[in-house]
Order: structure tokens, then sequence, then C-alpha cells
């Protein structure tokens, strides 16, 4: 079985990965690591973001997905018979099996001053562990499906694939209990084979194999820990040890750091200014490697959960650059170095000449509230081609600005008007409290909220210094401020218009359609409108109206084909099509499966097609992705080529769009980034304990697309008021929605795809 899934890999991920070739040396080029050369990346044991620590998949994959110089990191652990084995740490269950395999065979030990219960690779024989023990992901964020299947890797393993290897050695007290000693496996080792780092947290081993190492061939690191944590040589915390560089660079070449020792993170999770470790380990002539990096880990808001953005300032910030990066995504830690580093700037490379736009879903929602100043404002500096309000309408008739006409999610107006929950059946299951229950100068009182769309399935809150920041937006004001702003275009969301006019007596096309001539929109010339809808009948409206705005109809729902009558149908109401991420890619279990024809099938009737909603946060993505939107953005842009990308995140998009390593881009730097192949992981999944793969979804309907005509505006005193929540269901939105003002702190990793 082993044996096969390799082949697979072999053929299948060829195609599926980015094509590695060093970058061309820039002559502009400047790297402000210690000597002045482009950083490395180091594989923490292999590519074990996605696959199990060590295993063979995962270093190889970590070489083919890796710039040429990536370094395989090797954490070393003893067998009972001296056998050098690589495991990510010294209690086995964490990252194998062998809890279910020898369930009596626990054992607990004092090591270096602490008490650990579990299994240890010195109870064992290393052919036992080889043949009946195997390796499991110990991240519960990752994928699980590959547990059981690939063999603990031995050291010689690692160094058969031919690249540069990192070994990890610890726990000499503990090893020499058992009558072996880790200090005389590196020796030996570094007598037959080519190593090219090693490393330690122990001061005493780092001194035990000074005079062993020859260092034009191998560097030797001391590696810090936390910095509360105490070093067993010395009995100091490492904190304290970071004042003895100079100590350090008597015993070594190097230091690895945890990343927040150069730029700490404070207890709200904002990343801080950077400390000088860097340039005073520097002027030492000691080298730096940063470890802890991993895309689904919580980092600093300031990163936007962008795993790109949170490399760049280790690497690329004008005073330091770290001289190595520990990663467990390689990947992401190549494209930063070789891709989006400032001098490797996407003016240099060879623009296509038409790329897909970047378009704002309710601004830079992802870092702000939705549909405020704010967040407008940072969707155009993130590089925002379109920027997008979808129009609610107020109890006295004011169009604005806001995501949805329950304004409970984005607002606070549980807190003050909480007597105006009602039951909507006609728009959502559940009670709310909408715009057009409150007048314009009401909801001027209200706060914005900060939309958190994983809060309840991961614990993931966006941005809470700004969670209630911002100002709303009317419709006028929002015109106004795209002219003054110089936008390529705004996109006009309208929504229940037919509901609005039957119940409400707001006649919403009429409304919008009056700010809009009131601000002369029909006149821009260099700023296009786009009226988004799902309601033909409002693109109707519209195309008689303001022929010259672009129309664009949403097609929501789970459909996986459109067959051409449909797309003909489509056409005829409209210019362009926004269609769900599920339309193009089908995805089961957090797997990509199979990926469908509904772009080019829209396209061969000669529309457009934007995809809607992009987001950066990593339980958003298959594991396909990574853990990284920039990869998920390449198969939309590069792989369908989609006309354009909804998203809370506009700086992410755009950086990919505008990135010399893009296929389109064929004077790049070298380093190509293609689309990860669909289905390409779960085709490396064991057939017998594959997921099942859910059908296919069937055709769009066609009957769905066209919508009956809009309702005159009614009387509103004929129509009577909005039916009252019960009193049962005031009480739970009212609690639901405070304790979304309160930030959960993220205990465990739980994937969900919306």
């Amino acid at each position: 079985m082993l044996k096969c899934l390799l082949v697979i890999a072999s053929l299948v991920l060829s195609s599926a990965f980015a094509q590695k070739q060093s970058p061309p040396k820039d002559p502009d080029e400047e790297w402000h690591t210690l000597t002045g050369e482009e950083p490395i990346v180091v594989a923490r044991g292999g590519f074990s973001g996605v696959f199990p620590e060590s295993s063979a998949l995962a270093n190889e994959l970590a070489v083919s997905n890796g710039l040429p110089n990536t370094v395989l990191y090797c954490n070393l652990q003893l067998t009972k018979d001296g056998l050098a084995i690589c495991l990510s740490d010294i209690l086995l269950e964490n990252s194998t099996n062998i809890e279910q395999v020898f369930p009596k065979s626990r054992k607990t030990y004092e090591i270096n001053g602490k008490v650990y219960k579990g299994w240890f690779s010195v109870d064992f024989m290393s052919d036992i562990l080889f043949t009946k023990v195997a390796l499991v992901q110990g991240i519960m964020s990752r994928p699980s499906v590959y547990d059981g299947v690939w063999p603990i890797s031995a050291v010689d393993d690692v160094l058969g694939l031919k690249r540069p290897v990192w070994l990890n050695a610890e726990w000499e007290t503990f090893y020499q209990e058992h009558n072996l000693s880790i200090i005389s496996f590196v020796k030996k080792a570094l007598r037959l084979m080519p190593i090219d780092f090693v490393s330690s947290s122990e001061i005493g081993i780092v001194k035990g194999l000074g005079g062993a190492v020859n260092s034009a061939k191998t560097k030797l690191i001391f590696r810090f820990l936390g910095a509360t944590e105490t070093e067993p040589t010395t009995g100091k915390q490492y904190g304290d040890l970071l004042h003895e560089l100079a100590m350090i660079k008597t015993i070594a070449s190097g230091i690895a750091v945890p990343k927040s020792y150069i730029w700490p993170v404070s207890r709200e999770e904002y990343v801080l200014p950077a400390t000088t470790v860097v340039m005073d380990a520097h002027n030492l002539g000691l080298e730096v490697y940063a470890h802890g990096f991993a895309n689904d880990a919580v980092v600093g808001y300031n990163y936007s959960y962008d795993p790109v953005r949170e490399y760049i300032p280790f690497i690329d910030n004008g005073k330091f650059a770290v001289d190595g990066l520990i990663t467990d995504y390689i990947p992401t830690a190549s494209e930063a170095i070789a891709c989006y580093v400032s001098f490797r700037n996407p003016a240099k490379s060879k623009r296509v000449r038409r790329e897909p736009l970047v378009i704002s879903s309710n601004g830079a929602s992802g870092d702000y509230p939705g549909s405020t100043d704010l967040a407008y404002e940072a969707a155009i500096e993130d590089g925002s081609d379109v920027i997008d309000c979808s129009v609610q309408i107020s109890k006295d008739g004011v169009p604005f600005c806001m995501e949805a006409s329950d304004l409970l999610p984005t607002t606070t107006a549980i807190t003050a008007f909480n007597d105006k929950t009602t039951a909507v059946p006609e728009l959502q299951q559940d009670p709310g409290i909408f715009s057009f229950d409150l007048t314009w100068p009401q909801i001027l009182t209200l706060k914005p909220q900060i939309t958190n769309p994983f809060l309840s399935s991961s614990g993931l809150v966006r941005n809470p210094a700004f969670k209630n920041k911002g100002k709303f937006m009317s419709l006028s004001d929002f015109l106004e401020f795209a002219k003054a702003r110089g936008v390529r275009g705004i996109m006009i969301n309208l929504q229940n218009a037919a509901f609005l006019a039957a119940k409400k007596g707001l006649d919403m096309v009429g409304i919008v359609s009056t700010t809009m001539s009131d601000a002369h929109m029909e006149k821009e010339s260099t700023l296009k409108v786009y009226i988004r809808s799902d309601d033909t009948s409002v693109l109707t409206a519209f195309k008689t109206n303001f022929p010259t705005f672009i129309r664009v109809l949403t097609v929501d729902g789970k459909y996986g084909e459109v067959p051409k009558k449909v797309a003909d149908e489509i056409k005829i109401h409209a210019d362009a099509v926004a269609v769900p991420r599920s339309a193009l890619v089908e995805i089961t279990n957090y797997f990509t499966v199979s990926s469908t024809d509904v772009v080019a099938q829209l396209k061969s009737a000669n529309l457009s097609v934007f995809v809607y909603v992009i987001r950066n946060e990593y339980v958003s993505l298959a594991f396909d992705y990574y853990s990284q939107a920039s990869l998920e953005v390449s198969t939309y842009v590069d792989f369908f080529h989609v006309d354009g990308v909804i998203t809370d995140f506009p700086y992410t998009a755009k950086r990919y769009i505008t990135c010399p390593c893009r296929p389109v881009h064929t004077d790049s730097s070298g380093y190509s980034i293609l689309p990860p192949e669909v289905g390409t992981l779960l085709a490396l999944v064991p057939q017998e304990v594959r997921p099942r793969v859910d059908p296919p979804s069937p055709p769009l309907d066609g009957k769905a697309i066209v919508d009956p005509p809009l309702p005159p505006v009614s009387n509103v005193s004929t129509t009577g008021p909005s039916v009252p929540a019960t009193a049962d269901a005031v009480p739970n939105i009212s609690n639901f929605f405070l304790s979304l003002l309160s930030v959960v702190v993220l205990t465990f990793h739980a994937h969900s795809i919306l």
C-alpha cells in the first residue's frame, strides 16, 4: 500500500503543485540576513501541515513543494537498540498509534525535572516500531485520514532524499539513564553522514557536540524554547539566556527562536513592534532561525488570518531578515520568499492584458465591521477594483449599505431595540431586528458590529479591537465616496425588492434609481456600475432605466452544471453571474473532490463570472489549499479563469492576482504558483478509509432563474405589522447576539466549510 501511494503521489502531484526553480538574482535585491543570502525554508517533519510529521510522503512533498535549498528537519529519538528515528515528541502517542497497538506499555519517567507519562522510544526495539507502529497526525485541525498509513521514518530514510538535513537532538540525561547517548549518536552521524544542521535546546548537548562539528559543513544551532521554560544544563530560563548571546556565540553558529521572540504578540493577540533579537544576534555573527510557523495556528489579528502576511515581516522589513523559517507549511514559506517580498515587485513582471477583478464583500469586512467607512477605506487601500454596497431600506425610505436587512449580526441593535425583534419568515427562519422597522435616525444611533462567521464552529473572531468601530453609510454617501476615491467600479446589490414593495410599501428599485440619478451615476465614464440582484425583475428594471449599468445575477444554491438553455436564459436578463464557490468545486469532508464546468458553460453564453465569497480563515478552506486562502484564489483565477472574486479580504486576493509568480506572468521570478489540482489529496487516502464522496450536485434548474414581475408598491397601512417574535425567541436571540460582543478564546481547531 505504501509503495502504491508513493507512486500515485509522484504521478499526480507532479502537475498539481508549484514548479520550483531558484528565482534569478535581481541586482536590486537586498536580503538583510547575516550572509546577505536568501533565507532558507526548513520543513519541520516534512510537509507536516497536511501529512503525519516525518512520514515518507511528508518529506517527499516538502522537497517537491519547497525552494531548491529546502531543509528537512528531523526531531531525533533513540530506540531501545540505539537506532535513530524521527518523531515530533518524546511521547510517542502524540505522533503515532502506539497507544492502540501496545495499550499496556505506558510508562512514567522524570525527564529534566518534569514527570512524563506515556509511551517512549527507549522501551521498544526498532524493528517493533517500524513494523507494528504507524504515524498519525497530532493536530486536530489537520487531516486524520492519513493516520496509520506510513511507518516511522529512520534518519537514514530522510538522508536518502539527498537534500539538506537538520537534526534536532534533546534529552541526553534521559537517554544516558537507558544506556544510550544522543551526543554519541550525533557525533557518529557527523562522521558518516552529510548533516547540514544540528540543533538542541540543551546547552550541555551543544557543548558536547562542539568538538565534533566541522563548521564548514555543519551549522550548530542553539534552540530556544518558551521564555519562561527552564534550560536543563544551566537551570536558567530561556528568556534570560537571550541576554547571553555572546556566550552562545562561543558554542554555536546560530540560534533558533520562537517567532514571538522576534515579533511579540500581546495578550489581545496583536503583533507588537519587533525586538532587536535578530540584529543583536547578527551583530555577534550568529544566524537566526525562527520556528513555530503553521498556517492553521491563530496568530496576530494584524495578519488577517493570512499566513503569507505573517512571514513577510520576518524576511522583509527593511532592517533585518531571519536566516531561515522553520515551518509546517513549506509552500507558504517558499512563496513568501520567492514571490511576495517588496523587491520582487509585481510591476517587474509582464502583466496580463486583462486581470480578474477584486470585488469587496461589504468592504474589507474581514478586518472591520462591514459596510462602514473603515471597511470601505480599507478595501480601497487593499487594492479592490470594485467596492460594493448591499442596499437596505429604512422605515422612512433611506437607502443605506448593510450586509442584510436583519441588523442583529451587523449592529448593536439588540441592546437598543430589543422590542423591535420580529419574525419575518419570508426572509429568514430566525427572528431579527430589521432595517425596514427602524428609521434612519434610529439606525444611526447604533454601533456597527463586525461579523464572525466562524465563531460558533471554531471560536475564530475577527479584529476584536475594531469590532464596533466605523460609521454607517447611506447609499448617497457611498456613491460620493466612491467617486472621490477614484475606484474602477461599484457593485450595488439589491435584496428583497419584491417583499419590500408588497409588504412594507417601500419601492427599493425606485428609491435606488432616484439616488443613482441624483448622483449622476449614469453619466460616469470611468467608474463602472454593477447592479447585482438575485431577482431578474430588478435587473430588468435597471436595464430599462440605466442601460449602461452592468447587470449581475446572483445564482445561489447547490448546482454543478448550467445547461445551455439555462445559460442562454440568464443572458437575457444579465451581463454577468455571481456564483458560490460550491458551484465550482465539489468538496466532501474538507477535501476537494471534483471541479465543474459551470464557469465555461456560463462564459459560452457570453456571461462574465464572479465567484463569492472568499475568506482567509483556514476553517473555510479545503485541505487542498493548505490553510492558505491565496491558493484558493489561484484556483478560481488561474484554473477556472473567473472574471472576478468577491472577498471579505481584498488584500489577499489582490496580492495574488498581481503576484509575479502567477503562471500568466511569463517573465516571473522563475517560481510558479500553480493552482492545487482538485482531488489530489483525496487520491492519496487509502481506498479502504477514503471518506464517502457526496453525489455530484444537480444541474441548475432553469425554472428558478426567472422571477415574476415586481409587485406594485402597496399602501403600507394595509399590509399590517411584522409578526412579533415569540416570548421564548426574544431572550434567545438577545443572549446569542450579546455573546458576540465577547472575544472567544480558541481552544481547539475544528474545520467547517461554508
